[in-house]
């Protein structure tokens, strides 16, 4: 019985990959909601011939530094879910975040930053840093937020992205390279500053890494030139298949909220929506203790 069963596997496993049973030359196909499917095959990637981050060139005529960029272009291409998910946000959050960069004076290039640091979601690492921008407890306090158990900046998108850009100035100053700066935001400064040290050199091209932190600059080049080209690396979608912001009426509140629930009922909204606007608020209440002015989200009717 166990014979026969392997028999019949091993059968159906060798029809699936050499298309027995079928004289259709296209067993293998990829379906989407644009059109007819296309034979599936994996291409390597011809890379660009000059990329930059923040008008910083990558030095693509070093081995290594082209070996790098094209494993981050193959794994962002290739994990097309991932991929197309983020562009989708991209849509959603990239005005906000691009605005609020070149208010700061930080090179438009740092959203795609936010993009590799939390893939544009509201996430929580194992180490603590949470948001967009994955900050640390003690970073986003150093430079202002609010953080404890009832409240969370760092899920406030303008707050968080503000404190981003404080730190990378401040960074840029230190190293007078964004591209290090940005290196340092993954490492630390103190980090960033012991290996160029160590290592007498004094650009991120230049230095042995970690690993994570020797992926991330072409990581976020990866993402930038493939957000920049969808077409090319094989991302077909329409303008409406993409997400889109929310319009919203900031109400300015500087007293505490005892149940957040018929807070949000008394402006027309439920919970649910509510903390889905304001993710920075933990809790089903306000404290606000010392009557803190705060401005709450709540999303416009159509």
């Amino acid at each position: 019985m166990k014979f026969k069963f392997l028999l019949g596997y091993s059968f159906l496993i060798c029809s699936i990959i050499f298309g027995f049973g079928s004289n259709d030359s296209n067993f293998f196909k990829v379906f989407n909601t644009h059109g007819e499917g296309e034979t599936l095959k994996v291409y390597a990637l011809k890379l660009p011939v000059n990329i930059s981050f923040s008008n910083e060139k990558t030095p693509l005529e070093s081995p290594d530094i082209k070996e790098r960029l094209d494993k981050e272009l193959l794994v962002n291409t290739y994990w097309q879910s991932n991929m197309l998910l983020l562009i989708k946000r991209a849509n959603k959050w990239f005005p906000e975040i691009e605005s609020i960069l070149k208010e700061e004076g930080i090179p438009e290039d740092f959203k795609y930053l936010a993009v590799i640091e939390s893939g544009l979601e509201n996430l929580r690492s194992p180490k603590g840093a949470k948001g967009f921008w994955q900050l640390m407890p003690s970073t986003a306090k150093e430079y202002g937020l609010e953080v404890n158990s009832n409240v969370d900046e760092r899920y406030h998108v303008e707050k968080s992205t503000r404190v981003a850009c404080k730190y990378l100035i401040k960074a840029k100053e230190r190293f007078g390279s964004w591209t290090l700066a940005a290196a340092s935001y993954n490492m630390g400064m103190y980090g960033i500053d012991k290996l160029l040290d160590k290592q007498q050199v004094n650009n991120y091209y230049d230095l042995l890494l970690n690993n994570e932190t020797s992926r991330y600059i072409f990581r976020i080049l990866a993402v930038k030139e493939i957000m920049m080209n969808p077409q090319k690396y094989g991302f077909i979608f329409k303008p409406s298949d993409l997400y889109k912001s929310i319009p919203v009426q900031k109400i300015g509140w500087d007293k505490p909220i005892s149940n957040i629930a018929n807070f949000a009922r008394d402006f027309g909204v439920n919970y649910k929506i509510l903390k889905i606007h304001n993710p920075w608020l933990i809790q089903n209440h306000l404290n606000n203790k010392t009557r803190k002015f705060y401005e709450i989200n709540i999303p416009l009717k159509e």
